[in-house]
């Protein structure tokens, strides 16, 4: 084995483990009576330093790999991936450049870079012991991350929630690993895949790809494995919700599409209208059916920003899954495509949701009235987020859901698959609605009398302004990022 080599590879998440490690020394030896905003700015000063290396070492290192029966492969478009989550750690680190919820400033920040390594290691193997120990790393952190408020009781609440829901979907996806473990010999996707074409419609192989699909529909808040995601989003400090939301988010659609397209092509079935078979597609399509329907109408009844962001959540995940569904030429990229501008757009608006709390402590949408009033520019960015998650032209969501409905539609030899795009269509209609609700508390209602205005700090509105201007710009030139995912 050469080390070396080896080490060389992997020198983005060395980097960042690295970078882990560094700030949670400075601030236990040097920075620890220092006030807690003063901490946290200097964290994120150290914390910006490694990443923007790690970001570097990314981009220059060898883009092909496959190494110990695939523990490590490398790929154009798994580099590229960890240059966005690198990015978006980036920006969750940024949000936290004014924070005050906990004095623990040290073990946050290593928590969340250490998430970070998790996430991209999950991106780079197609081996199931190292996603599951890669997932592990990234849940484990998280679930510490999201109770680090202990002001709140909502956020022991939350965490303790999540913990569990998350210690039984592990248990879901263990066994179903297991399963494929024995059918076919093999921990290597590949293998699983040739192993899985002369199976069939085996028992053994369909109890798999169901526990598979649980273990994964809670990693992804897709219903009924999302009843951990309101909760979560509403109780975690805003950084750890960003970061939920956003990076989480495409290393788990990444990983599933892989594993559902790379190792399970002979079990795919079809999820076609009248005309299912079985295998994972009709699951597929029954999961995102009823996450598009059940995120969207939920969301149509809070009055809470977070809570909305969860249920809009769970409906972004039902319109990711249709992508896996399409043809594999097209299903990668407008997956990646999605979730990589969703993910941009939600530390964007996580970022306006601390600005919110930061006057009242209150995130319900009357606290944005008077929004375009006191700063014009977040009111803008806030338009920006909320019409590009609504899917309106020409924000980054109307072309990330064009081209998904596109490759989905024309998966099939005829039209059997366009019903899934006629529910998401419908489904993005009412989502519509809610947003706009939003943006009409931000530029048109009159503020709450005695309401204490929310300010937000320099770096926090730049961080902010910068999301917005690339949700603008991959909307108008998409290309800007396709070109990378195919």
């Amino acid at each position: 084995m050469d080390y070396p080599g080896l080490i060389k590879l992997l020198a983005p998440e060395c980097l960042v483990v690295l970078t882990a490690l560094g700030v949670l020394f400075a601030d236990l030896k040097f920075w620890r009576g220092l006030p807690s905003r003063q901490r946290f700015g200097r964290g994120v000063a150290l914390a910006t330093v490694g990443l923007l290396a790690a970001a570097l070492f990314a981009g220059m290192g060898e883009k092909s790999a496959d190494l110990l029966l695939g523990t490590l492969v490398l790929t154009r478009v798994s580099q590229f991936l960890k240059l966005v989550l690198l990015l978006l750690t980036l920006g969750t680190v940024w949000l936290c450049s004014d924070a005050d919820f906990t004095d623990h400033v040290g073990e946050f920040l290593a928590l969340l870079l250490l998430a970070a390594t998790g996430m991209m290691l999950l991106i780079s193997t197609e081996n199931l012991l190292m996603i599951f120990v890669s997932l592990e790393l990234v849940s484990l952190s998280l679930y510490v991350m999201t109770a680090f408020n202990k002001r709140s009781s909502c956020s022991a609440e939350a965490a303790l929630k999540y913990f569990l829901f998350g210690g039984m979907a592990a248990g879901f996806m263990l066994f179903g690993f297991s399963f494929l473990y024995g059918l076919s010999g093999s921990i290597h996707l590949p293998d699983i895949a040739v192993a899985l074409r002369t199976k069939g419609s085996d028992p053994l192989a369909m109890a798999a790809i169901v526990m598979v699909l649980a273990g994964f529909g809670f990693k992804i808040a897709a219903v009924p494995f999302h009843f951990w995601a309101p909760d979560t989003y509403d109780g975690a400090p805003a950084p750890a919700a960003a970061f939920i939301a956003s990076g989480s988010k495409v290393a788990s659609f990444f990983i599933l599409a892989t594993l559902l397209q790379a190792g399970m092509p002979g079990a795919a079935g079809s999820g076609a209208w009248n005309a299912f078979v079985p295998g994972w597609m009709p699951i597929v399509a029954i999961l995102a059916t009823a996450s598009m329907v059940f995120g969207n109408l939920a969301a149509l009844a809070q009055s809470s920003l977070r809570r909305l962001l969860a249920c809009s959540a769970i409906a972004h995940a039902g319109y990711a899954l249709l992508a896996i569904m399409a043809e594999p030429a097209d299903a990668k990229p407008a997956l990646l495509y999605y979730v990589t501008t969703y993910a941009l757009t939600l530390v964007g608006m996580f970022g306006l949701v601390s600005v919110v709390e930061g006057g009242n402590g209150d995130d319900s949408m009357g606290q944005l009235a008077g929004l375009s009033q006191r700063s014009p520019l977040l009111a803008a960015c806030l338009s920006v987020f909320g019409l590009s998650l609504a899917g309106v032209p020409p924000f980054a969501g109307f072309f990330g859901k064009f081209y998904l409905f596109v490759a989905v539609a024309k998966s099939g030899p005829t039209l059997s698959s366009f019903w899934l795009v006629l529910v998401a269509i419908a489904m993005s209609c009412v989502s519509l609605y809610y947003y706009l609700q939003v943006l009409k508390q931000a530029w048109v209602a009159i503020p709450v009398e005695g309401s204490v205005p929310a300010r937000a700090s320099r770096p926090l509105v730049l961080v902010v302004s910068l999301l917005a201007l690339a949700v603008v710009l991959l909307g108008c030139v998409p290309e800007l990022l396709l070109r990378f995912l195919r």
